[in-house]
């Protein structure tokens, strides 16, 4: 570890603690006691606001509520930070703004020759998203949903929710308990525990109209609906053996809620075990687009019988 690598993880090993040794940092970061103190005193200079205390292992803690020194970033971090920003474009995130004035930031902090590095690695990585002939960090366009983020500040006060939607031509309402908030093929999805009904609820967050704090005091406990969301459990309905090339393929993309077990020390054959709402339309047509992307290197243990009607639907209409 290069040292001044090192001094930046010694100060976060620091700020976590409310009191270390120099005995814990030689040990923690395999570096002599002459190295350990050379390192605490230029962490003093950079003016981290440590206090020692008299003792044999020479104890210290940092003192509360002072300024703390400018964090101070590796070459090797700046690259994370800017190629995460470049990995996320056209990626609909919450705080878009935020993101550009963090990315501003970034490279108002770094010399040129860094500076030069990145514009460097600008031009030549391109990910999915990204338009090759407008690759500028600053120019973040991809708006999400503006209820992402009132979503995402109100789930943080409270997980208990009324939503209102407009499905179809229809607008509906729901108080429900927030258990997931997740984005699956460029689409956020609310994971919820409906409390009128008291079952499992999938809902888009781009058709919301409105979300507020649900003010009912008699409320389920979460522990209350954890109970209730286990005992209605689906039963596996779709069970399927994968080869090496399915497994590929699986890795590239999966449904969210859809996991794998292998069957053998190499990783090359796996079980794949899950439950399919037949019912909902959507999500029968999405699983069997999906099953045709895995390939035929897959075996059906077990499948609903409108898995079968529909991949021969979709068979039969590749025929000329």
């Amino acid at each position: 570890m290069k040292k001044v690598e090192r001094i930046n993880t010694i100060m976060r090993y620091m700020n976590n603690r409310s009191h270390f040794t120099i005995s814990e940092i030689m040990r923690e970061f395999n570096i002599s006691r002459s190295t350990a103190i050379r390192d605490i005193k230029e962490i003093e200079a950079l003016g981290m606001p440590l206090v020692a205390e008299v003792g044999r292992d020479g104890g210290y803690f940092v003192m509360r509520n002072s300024v703390l020194p400018v964090v101070r970033f590796t070459d090797n971090e700046i690259k994370a930070l800017f190629i995460a920003f470049m990995a996320t474009r056209n990626q609909q995130l919450p705080y878009l703004k935020s993101r550009q004035s963090l990315a501003e930031k970034l490279l108002g902090l770094i010399s040129e020759n860094q500076q030069d590095d990145l514009s460097l690695l600008n031009q030549i990585l391109l990910f999915e998203g990204t338009n090759p002939n407008n690759p500028d960090l600053l120019d973040l366009s991809d708006l999400p949903h503006p209820m992402l983020e009132k979503l995402i500040q109100l789930l943080l006060l409270d997980s208990y929710l009324w939503i209102t939607l407009k499905e179809e031509s229809v607008v509906k309402s729901y108080s429900i308990f927030l258990l997931h908030l997740y984005r699956e093929k460029s689409v956020w999805w609310i994971e919820g525990f409906d409390l009128v009904e008291e079952k499992r609820r999938i809902f888009p967050v781009d058709r919301l109209t409105d979300i507020r704090p649900y003010p009912t005091k008699k409320r389920l406990s979460k522990k209350k609906i954890l109970e209730k969301l286990s005992k209605q459990e689906e039963a596996i309905n779709l069970v399927l053996e994968l080869g090496p090339k399915a497994i590929a393929q699986f890795r590239k993309y999966h449904p969210l809620k859809v996991s794998i077990s292998y069957t053998n020390p190499y990783q090359a054959t796996a079980l794949l075990r899950t439950y399919i709402h037949v019912n909902e339309p959507e999500e029968l047509a999405e699983m069997i687009n999906w099953l045709l992307f895995l390939g035929g290197d897959i075996k059906v243990r077990e499948a609903p019988e409108e898995i079968w009607e529909g991949l021969q639907e979709r068979l039969s209409s590749f025929k000329l």
